[in-house]
């Protein structure tokens, strides 16, 4: 099944272009400093004297605070508008990196990176959002993959460029010196960006206070497809987040006894290939709808038999050519996990997009928090075992699949009731 087109939708267009592009690079900047720990984490450990445990407490945090603002983000965007959302959300995370930078302390350092992981919190959602204002429907599966790359090309920043000012200029000087492109982009958001197109104004929402939000949140999750959609976010995006994030690096200095050069370039190839995977997702899934599914479950399928090779491979360490590989297949985390908004976004109509994408974007959020977590608990438990610990990957793959296989069959009905009632709208329109 292809998309269909709506009556009514946004035209696009190069000021639809222009426009998207100037919220998107919002979220670039907001990736940058979101991955910025990925390549800082052994450096953390040995500026505020920390073990593994605490040094994973700096990501949970910041996914703590990203994923239980989601709801609340998807309600603001909703009711306030996308500017004026981005716009926040580009002075906290600017200020949460320049904190990062002159933290004297574990504390204030935590307390940085929770302010950062508000701002990020604001980013996606508003971009999503804004997609949906200025494109045609039909354009929706290639225009969220595309924000997803720009987000990894984001994370390539941090990987090749940040890295290197962190060992060049040391750690004060890279991270406020990074914090100046969240001005450059408050700045942007401030003169350029506009909600939505001319004569495509939505409905003014009444003001009703906590009944609205009651409303919005439980008419979003009646819908199987957004039920779906955060269970496929959860399954498919945590094990490539986890690896860039935080244990990435750490896994391979130390337990494949690779230099950091080399494991830079490895964390750079999950980049490249989520780029190029992403490509490729967003223009199979915008033409045929039902390939949604076996993408994101032969995603999660391929990951985990090459963790499962490499955890379990004979001798000291596993060879170059699986780590590669391995890396390659990560890097199809993230395009799957955009997957979740294809399923949640038909399932809501428009004036619950934002409420609908903030509940589906927790998911992801939640199941890397949690491996976040247990990685750095099992690693000092251990004695830094990273084969027992990276075996969590594996329990939360298996709840999520079993959640997606009971959840399939009820969105598949809902959606083809809503596109049938579509259709027959259309048809009874007077001309």
């Amino acid at each position: 099944m292809s998309a269909v087109a709506i009556p009514g939708d946004p035209p696009g267009g190069r000021r639809a272009l222009a426009v998207w592009g100037t919220g998107v690079s919002v979220y670039f900047v907001a990736v940058i400093f979101r991955t910025s720990l990925g390549v800082a984490g052994l450096d953390a450990a040995d500026r505020f004297h920390v073990n593994a445990s605490a040094l994973s407490t700096f990501s949970i945090l910041q996914l703590l605070v990203y994923a239980g603002m989601q709801i609340p983000v998807g309600l603001l965007v909703d009711r306030l508008g996308t500017k004026k959302v981005l716009a926040l959300g580009a002075v906290l995370f600017t200020a949460g990196q320049l904190g990062f930078a002159f933290s004297p302390s574990y504390g204030t350092a935590l307390a940085s990176r929770a302010l950062l992981g508000c701002g990020d919190a604001l980013t996606f959602i508003s971009v999503l959002r804004l997609g949906s204002r200025w494109f045609p429907a039909r354009r929706g599966p290639l225009v969220a993959q595309f924000a997803g790359l720009v987000g990894m090309a984001g994370n390539l920043v941090s990987t090749l460029v940040l890295a290197r000012l962190l060992h060049g200029i040391g750690w004060t000087a890279a991270f406020a010196g990074s914090a100046a492109a969240g001005a450059v982009v408050l700045v942007l958001v401030l003169l350029f960006l506009k909600d939505h197109p001319e004569g495509h104004e939505p409905e003014p929402l009444p003001h009703q206070g906590a009944a609205y939000v009651r409303r919005q949140i439980a008419a979003s999750w009646r819908e199987p497809g957004t039920r779906l959609g955060l269970w496929v976010h959860f399954t498919t995006q945590f094990p490539a987040m986890v690896f860039l994030l935080l244990w990435g690096l750490p896994f391979l200095v130390e337990a494949q006894g690779l230099s950091r050069a080399v494991a830079g370039e490895l964390l750079t190839l999950v980049v490249l290939s989520n780029m190029v995977v992403g490509l490729v997702y967003g223009q199979i899934v915008a033409r045929h709808h039902g390939a949604r599914l076996p993408l994101a479950l032969g995603t999660v399928g391929t990951t985990a038999v090459l963790w499962a090779a490499t955890l379990a491979y004979p001798g000291p360490r596993a060879p170059m050519w699986l780590l590669i590989v391995l890396c390659t297949v990560l890097g199809a985390c993230g395009p799957a996990s955009m997957i979740g908004f294809d399923f949640a976004r038909p399932a809501n109509p428009p004036e619950r997009q934002g409420t609908a994408s903030g509940i589906t974007n927790m998911g992801g959020f939640v199941a890397s928090m949690t491996t976040l977590f247990a990685i750095g608990v099992l690693l000092d438990a251990t004695g830094d075992d990273y084969s027992l610990a990276f075996s969590v990957v594996f329990v939360l793959q298996a709840v999520g699949v079993s959640q997606i296989l009971r959840l399939r069959g009820q969105a598949a009905r809902r959606e083809r009731e809503r596109l049938v009632a579509s259709r027959v709208e259309t048809v009874h329109v007077p001309a």
